[in-house]
């Protein structure tokens, strides 16, 4: 029965991908941009199930179940961020790509000014290509993780499920049929994560219950701030709270996030798109830190077997949610759990792969071969090398995801905040603001920094110090 449910939810997914093949065209503006005709509403739907992936469900609802309350605090931090630099970005890039005739967020960064700097699209490109591919296998990772806790799968499994799906209306119909299916996706999202919630508060006697057992967890899981930051006292918490604010600003860099917002249907609209966005941001993010935390209190009691969420001898919190919907939960309702868990992921994966494969077949090839085809080879392409990724990588969801996450909001936030404000910097300072911030990114994290604070804002700090050296020597144009 579980299985019949959970296959049963994925049918549904396909079938609403595939019927978007009944209004599409055989453009290429079509297949990447869905001809920017998306209704406000679905933008929003597909925006945020786009962003909320496997990290959420995963990645974020391991990282409560180990940490407790500081996932909220990262919670608050991530959606402020998010909403500021938005509020500034998104109008301006859904104009400007309108104004511009661009269909890729590297397109746009080379033709924002009106020129075409054809050195800086290709070096946008290449960062995102490689990162998106990361980020997509991460999504994969997440799938077959699920698949594994649940029916003791192969964790290969459900990583060339989650790849025979997105290949399957992805290749079909491109960004509308991602777009319709995201939306459904969120909708289930949202249902199984509060059935999820509802059911784990109520097995330990209801609210109050809840409440109290989770003060006893441990002396600093109702702590907003992590216990074992870097830096100590109010620094700590400080850097912590800074940091996810920077990590959440980070979504302007993110060209599957922000090529949604490029799709929507009239420029008057994107504030309502971003209401939608945010109103089930807020949803989403609250439910999974509620779902870690029950999780943390169920295996402390014993209602649920701590060794279920042990990976090679050694705690592996990412199968929290799957472990908990098959002891808690009647086969059905598991089966809506894991379909949900399993459309985060994939409503993220297709958005990536179109992302990446845009990026592939426009920014990288010649015009003579920008064209439908070319679009749809480029998907089969990236799907097969995220897959690869995802089964031969050793990194956890988290982890994955923070680092794509962060290189890519800080190649490509630090110039599109430049460019909203009114600068114009000329194509070499443009070159060397993405490859700086790219590098402090990744050289942050790899030394370790991160655990102070969070990669994006250093990485943002010094493109615009670049910028700034920039100016002053005369390699940007006058503002407007």
């Amino acid at each position: 029965m579980l299985l019949a449910s959970f296959l049963g939810f994925l049918l549904l997914f396909l079938l609403i991908g595939f019927s978007s093949v009944l209004v599409r065209s055989k453009e290429q503006s079509d297949y990447l941009l869905a001809g920017s005709s998306v209704p406000p509403s679905l933008i929003g739907l597909s925006a945020v199930a786009t962003n909320n992936s496997g990290f959420m469900f995963i990645g974020v609802i391991g990282y409560t179940y180990a940490t407790g309350l500081p996932a909220f605090t990262m919670m608050v931090g991530w959606i402020l961020g998010d909403w500021m630099a938005a509020t500034l970005v998104t109008r301006k890039v859904r104009e400007v790509s309108e104004a511009r005739g661009t269909l890729t967020i590297p397109e746009l960064l080379s033709r924002w000014g009106g020129g075409h700097f054809q050195v800086l699209k290709v070096v946008a490109a290449l960062i995102a290509v490689l990162l998106l591919g990361v980020y997509a296998a991460a999504q994969f990772k997440a799938g077959g993780k699920a698949l594994q806790a649940l029916f003791d799968w192969d964790l290969r499994t459900g990583a060339i499920i989650g790849a025979v799906m997105v290949l399957c209306y992805g290749f079909s119909g491109g960004l509308r049929a991602s777009v319709w299916t995201d939306a459904a996706q969120s909708v289930v999202m949202i249902v199984a994560m509060t059935v999820m919630l509802t059911t784990a508060v109520f097995t330990v006697g209801g609210w109050q219950a809840a409440w109290t057992g989770l003060h006893d967890v441990s002396p600093t899981f109702f702590q907003f701030f992590p216990a074992e930051s870097a830096a100590s006292g109010l620094t700590g918490a400080l850097l912590f709270l800074v940091g996810w604010t920077f990590a959440g600003a980070a979504v302007i860099g993110q060209p599957h996030v922000m090529v949604r917002f490029m799709a929507v249907n009239d420029v008057k609209n994107i504030r309502r798109a971003r209401t939608y966005y945010y109103l089930w941001f807020v949803a989403f993010y609250t439910l999974a830190v509620g779902v870690g935390m029950m999780a943390r209190l169920l295996m402390d009691q014993g209602a649920v077997d701590p060794s279920l969420v042990m990976s090679g001898g050694e705690l592996d919190a990412e199968l929290a949610l799957p472990v908990m919907a098959d002891v808690l939960l009647h086969p059905v309702a598991t089966g809506l759990v894991l379909a949900g868990l399993f459309a985060a992921t994939i409503s993220t994966v297709d958005s990536l792969i179109l992302s990446c494969s845009a990026c592939l077949s426009r920014d990288l090839m010649p015009k003579r071969w920008h064209g439908y085809g070319t679009a749809r080879i480029a998907t089969l392409v990236v799907v097969g090398v995220s897959l690869m990724i995802a089964l031969f990588a050793k990194e956890n969801v988290f982890n994955l995801v923070l680092f794509a996450w962060g290189v890519l909001g800080a190649a490509f936030g630090g110039l599109l905040v430049v460019y909203a404000l009114g600068g114009r910097p000329r194509e070499p300072l443009a070159i060397v603001m993405i490859v700086v911030a790219s590098s402090v990114a990744i050289g942050w994290r790899l030394s370790g920094l991160n655990a102070t604070i969070f990669e994006v804002l250093p990485a943002l700090v010094s493109a615009w110090l670049v910028y700034g050296v920039g100016r002053v020597c005369g390699l940007s144009g006058p503002a407007k």
